[in-house]
């Protein structure tokens, strides 16, 4: 529940960050919300509702299609789910405002200088060794490049469109007023924005992951993996049928084998280490920078324990990833299972989760 409400309160410093160091990222807190738009998912909602409830989130609301359709007509909505700890933003202008930031107070950033390997008190690039006392490595999605790193946390693809910029009559239809951040209840879920010049994006998996842990650089997208993406976007918004898809992206999130996020400073080697984010990064790299910085502080005799430095995903332990083609057949067999699962469930009138997603949730270790 501490850490719960850690993240909660990370929504609004990142928030606050960016309006003190005047980084203009779109950001807008409208919220968090999560659709069903099956009797399956509906019930998966009402229990994810209730599993939140019991971590503290007192200000969550759980609402019916009628007041679903109130806040979007996503169609086919039997409910949703909607929590105010949730912000839109533009990442790509927030990590160039960060950088802006960082660099008036002196900080150098060094780009195009890969680091390839990580010892104590090391960190080795093509072009020299850089030494200090602390080595941190928050490299999510792209740690397996690292020497010795290839099973630690797996490079799973996300991939995001975003339509043309709609007219007013559109929206009209979709309502989506408050600008809440959106998701569903499937298996192989999505989710969406409505950005600040009234496009909507939209992500989801497309090829989950590559053969070896290898991951692409240039940000290309698969046709098949922006056609899975327009589908999904046509199906919440009929009305959006004829609209062009005018960019398309992809890149890669940290997913350990628990799936779940740790931020760790072993103290007799100065290596400290965060990620494992699982695609919901952008307040849980916040927050853990300020624990990283906390524990190095804390090692390092300038200040005591603090509050971050005693959440529960400090020192959190997690096991490696198999070894391939373990690793590749496990991924792609777990995504296929649930993409077949969302699909029996979208023509069952049951509310029972499928069998299917059942296996593949033992199979990923997400349960």
């Amino acid at each position: 529940m501490r850490l719960q409400q850690a993240m909660n309160d990370t929504v609004a410093e990142v928030a606050r960050t960016a309006a003190e160091e005047n980084i203009d990222a779109d950001i807008h807190q409208g919220g968090v919300l999560e659709v069903a738009y099956t009797p399956a998912q509906l019930a998966r909602l009402k229990a994810f509702h209730a599993t939140e409830l019991s971590y503290g989130e007192k200000d969550r609301e759980l609402y019916g299609a009628r007041d679903t359709a109130e806040r979007i007509r996503v169609a086919g909505a039997v409910g949703s789910t909607w929590t105010p700890h949730g912000a839109r933003l533009h990442p790509a202008k927030l990590v160039k405002g960060l950088a802006a930031a960082v660099e008036s107070l002196g900080v150098t950033i060094h780009e195009s200088t890969p680091v390839t390997e990580i010892r104590p008190k090391h960190a080795i690039t093509p072009y020299g060794t850089v030494r200090a006392p602390y080595v941190l490595r928050c490299t999510e999605g792209f740690t397996a490049s690292l020497k010795g790193h290839r099973r630690t946390w797996l490079p799973m693809n996300s991939s995001m469109i975003v339509t043309e910029p709609l007219p007013e009559d559109v929206w009209s239809s979709i309502g989506w007023e408050g600008r809440e951040t959106l998701g569903d209840m499937a298996h192989a879920y999505m989710y969406a924005q409505r950005t600040a010049d009234d496009r909507i994006a939209l992500g989801g998996r497309g090829v989950p992951y590559r053969y070896g842990s290898r991951t692409d650089n240039d940000g290309r997208t698969q046709p098949a993996t922006i056609d899975a993406l327009r589908e999904i976007l046509v199906r919440f918004f009929p009305q959006l049928a004829g609209v062009a898809v005018s960019h398309a992206w992809s890149g890669v999130l940290g997913v350990p084998r628990d799936w779940c996020a740790t931020v760790t400073l072993d103290r007799t080697t100065g290596l400290g280490w965060a990620g494992g984010y699982v695609g919901s990064g952008v307040a849980t790299a916040n927050l853990a920078a300020r624990t990283l910085r906390d524990l190095v502080q804390q090692d390092s005799g300038q200040s005591g324990p603090t509050e971050l430095t005693a959440l529960p995903w400090v020192n959190h332990k997690v096991r490696k990833w198999e070894p391939e083609p373990l690793r590749w057949l496990g991924v792609h067999g777990m995504y296929a299972t649930y993409r077949a699962a969302d699909h029996s469930e979208r023509t069952s009138p049951t509310a029972e989760t499928a069998r299917l997603a059942r296996l593949a949730d033992r199979l990923s270790g997400r349960h």
